[in-house]
């Protein structure tokens, strides 16, 4: 087949990731965007491996029973939303299947085993005006900075007025800030490679990060069209060195305000600096915590383990159950956040611990464990460490499906825990993406 080769396929299923899957006369797998599970479609092939092929849906010829009029404009062009045209039952049905196949094929659990452990897809809030974060992409054009959404595919961004994921109170706040900074750009030199903001209805507090290198920058001005267009509480610079795909914080410098930004979770209230990693879907934050808490219950008498804990998000709630917690978190921001948490918490009973898990690992006997890794998952080493411990049971919050399966397959390799239960997660609808809590209890 060559570039131009166009084909009728039938969609069968979504993969985990933004396509749907298709097969060739010839019984090769079909990677279609532009599509939904269900449609027929002509498409024109634009990449071949030998065992498959990508293609671009031109013509939809037949509509899926599952297509749906998004409830925005944009999806198919933006990146954000690579499922918004694929109905909200449709999405549930895929994620779940997705963790059921991870599970089956790359746990080598079968799919009987596997279709026992998942349990049914937990939807924690809407499927649209969910999140409390959205990130604009910056990008030179004709010597000026211009901001919008990634494009679908990586190439270019996608000028828009708002996002339809970012909480409907604050639905304003991604023209504001384009309009601003594009009103900064075109009166000085702004170099910047992405704009976080970061909203919430619990507070009010609405934070403006501006990233990108150290050097020169209109500070003043910077902060002072940003007040005047969205009434930030804070404006920060974040700069970064290094390489793209090594970058480090070098600084962060607050413009106006408060310098950090704060989110009601549960009972607990959290400041968050911009570097630092926190959950997008704040009700599903609180479904995790709760999921978490209810697989462990752990008690006053028991000390628990919070591994890769971020700013505190499973830590608060522990240290109020646990008589001790022991946190690790490796990246500086976040350990900075954790420790103002739990000073305004008034909570004592934490050693916050700054490092990687495997060379940080609590020298402490655990009753309960959490883990909550980011997408690559456990390293080897620290599966083996877990498998050490003395805990009735370890909770192991997963952002991806296959990392989980493979993580879940050694563990069972070391022959001490064993999963019990894995919950899927919705905290990204429109999306592929899937978040889990397993609860793995002793053998």
């Amino acid at each position: 087949m060559s570039e131009t080769r166009e084909l009728e396929l039938t969609c069968e299923g979504m993969t985990y990731g933004p396509d749907a899957v298709a097969h060739d006369g010839e019984g090769r797998a079909v990677f279609v965007s532009g599509a939904v599970a269900g449609d027929r479609v002509r498409a024109v092939v634009d990449r071949e491996e030998p065992r498959w092929a990508h293609a671009r849906a031109t013509e939809v010829l037949e509509l899926s029973p599952d297509r749906v009029r998004p409830a925005c404009p944009h999806v198919g062009v933006c990146g954000g939303c690579p499922w918004g045209a694929l109905s909200y039952e449709a999405q549930s049905r895929a994620k779940r299947g997705s963790v059921v196949d991870a599970l089956s094929r790359i746990a080598h659990m079968g799919n009987d085993r596997a279709e026992v452990l998942v349990a049914p897809l937990v939807s924690p809030g809407k499927p649209w005006g969910y999140r409390n974060k959205v990130e604009l992409a910056a990008v030179r054009e004709g010597g000026r900075t211009a901001l919008g959404m990634h494009a679908a595919g990586g190439d270019g961004v996608v000028r828009v007025k708002g996002c339809m994921l970012l909480d409907k109170a604050h639905s304003g706040a991604v023209k504001s800030v384009a309009g601003a900074l594009s009103y900064l750009a075109g009166r000085h030199d702004v170099d910047l490679e992405r704009v976080g903001i970061r909203v919430s209805r619990r507070t009010g507090d609405v934070e403006v990060a501006l990233w990108g290198r150290p050097g020169p920058f209109p500070r003043a001005q910077a902060a002072k069209v940003l007040s005047d267009a969205l009434k930030p509480t804070s404006v920060v610079r974040v700069m970064q060195k290094g390489p793209t795909k090594a970058r480090r914080i070098a600084g962060v410098e607050c413009l106006s305000g408060v310098g950090s930004w704060s989110e009601v979770v549960g009972s607990e209230r959290m400041r968050v600096s911009a570097p630092s990693f926190f959950q997008v879907n704040t009700a599903g934050a609180e479904k995790l915590v709760e999921l978490v808490m209810e697989a462990l219950s752990p008690s006053a008498d028991e000390e628990a383990m919070d591994l890769y804990c971020g700013a505190g998000t499973f830590t608060l709630p522990l240290a109020r159950r646990a008589g001790f917690v022991s946190a690790v978190e490796s990246y500086g921001p976040a350990v900075r956040d954790l420790r103002r948490n739990l000073d305004a918490a008034g909570l004592d009973n934490v050693d916050p611990i700054g490092g990687d898990a495997g060379r940080e690992f609590p020298d402490t006997d655990a009753d309960v464990i959490v883990v909550d890794p980011p997408r690559a998952g456990l390293a080897a080493d620290v599966v083996v460490r877990l498998s050490e411990q003395p805990a009735r049971a370890i909770a192991y919050v997963s952002c991806d499906p296959a990392t989980l399966a493979r993580d879940l397959a050694r563990f069972e390799e070391a022959g001490v825990f064993s999963p019990v239960r894995v919950t899927p997660v919705d905290l990204f609808p429109q999306t592929y993406h899937v978040e889990t809590v397993t609860l793995l209890e002793r053998r």
